[in-house]
């Protein structure tokens, strides 16, 4: 499966990683799982160096609207995105909509970077994230 997730509840952190193609499907049951352990307020951090998609527009509007609906329920907690140049293009849409929540986001070159922000909102990570 292209999308690997954790849940800490410990930490109040989700950490995703994109290996290979990921599809409309995986990232719904991300969400999914998200929202049924209430980790929609935890620090996220998606690492989509080694992803990537073969989604249109109607999949990306899609996801972007269902992220949409879960600012609506409630606070989201930070985000931060890994990704390099070539790859933010693409999911450009999804990112404008994440943007919109009343929350912390940013992008990243590098986990390490990414890493360190997140930590500077909310404490000690993982160490394994």
């Amino acid at each position: 499966m292209p999308l690997h997730w954790t849940i800490d509840s410990e930490f109040h952190f989700v950490s995703v990683v994109a290996k290979g193609d990921v599809s409309r499907p995986e990232v719904e049951q991300l969400l999914d799982e998200m929202a049924s352990c209430a980790a929609m307020t935890y620090r996220k951090l998606f690492d989509g160096c080694d992803g990537d998609t073969a989604m249109g527009p109607q999949d990306l509007l899609a996801l972007g609207v269902r992220m949409r609906a879960h600012h609506e329920l409630g606070p989201m907690g930070p985000l931060a995105v890994v990704l390099p140049d070539e790859k933010a293009e693409v999911v450009l849409p999804i990112l404008g909509m994440l943007a919109a929540a009343d929350r912390p986001m940013r992008i990243f070159a590098t986990r390490q970077k990414a890493r360190h922000w997140l930590v500077s909102l909310g404490g000690p990570l993982p160490s394994s994230a």
